[in-house]
């Protein structure tokens, strides 16, 4: 059994959530967003608010996709209603962020600029010159955004420069010692 499937997914008030055949739409103050989803493994039923998510036969196969698809119609429901954000800090002298129409310029202490072409559905805003926000509808395309970003310039642990998470811890390590 799954522990995450069991539980009921809860709709505000503000978000729609209508399936339609194999496709569950959502809208909401956010936007629009449609799931794609197994029919012949999983029956989904929407009723006073709630969405439950039931597997059709007990195999072991079915209650991984089960935990899978309730996170993911959950996420949706998130996302639709508040959105997710997340806020990059740029570390390093002479880092900077700049925004240029649907394009990202990073200066990184490399001999040229990166520029980033920003996805669709994604809203980047570039605070002071140092922090970066990213925020959209869908979960996994602001992480990968973010994923993508962090890439760029790692973060080296002797000086701590490079692009951190706001939640994200790094250890500093000593240098050497005479």
């Amino acid at each position: 059994m799954s522990k995450i499937g069991k539980k009921n997914i809860e709709i505000p008030k503000e978000v729609k959530a209508v399936l339609s055949g194999n496709i569950l739409n959502i809208e909401g103050p956010k936007g629009k967003r449609s799931l794609k989803i197994n029919n012949d493994i999983l029956d989904i039923k929407i009723e006073d608010l709630k969405i439950s998510v039931r597997p059709k036969h007990k195999k072991n196969q079915n209650n991984i996709v089960w935990g899978l698809q309730r996170s993911l119609i959950n996420n949706a429901i998130i996302g639709i209603f508040k959105g997710y954000e997340k806020t990059l800090k740029l570390t390093g002298v002479g880092f900077r962020a700049n925004l240029k129409g649907k394009q990202l310029n990073l200066q990184l202490g490399f001999s040229h600029d990166i520029n980033y072409d920003i996805p669709e559905g994604i809203i980047v805003k570039v605070e002071k010159q140092t922090t970066i926000i990213v925020s959209g509808v869908d979960k996994e395309l602001v992480g990968k955004v973010v994923a993508d970003l962090k890439f760029f310039k790692p973060v080296e642990p002797y000086k701590q420069k490079g692009i951190t998470s706001n939640d994200q811890f790094i250890l500093k390590k000593e240098g050497k010692k005479k």
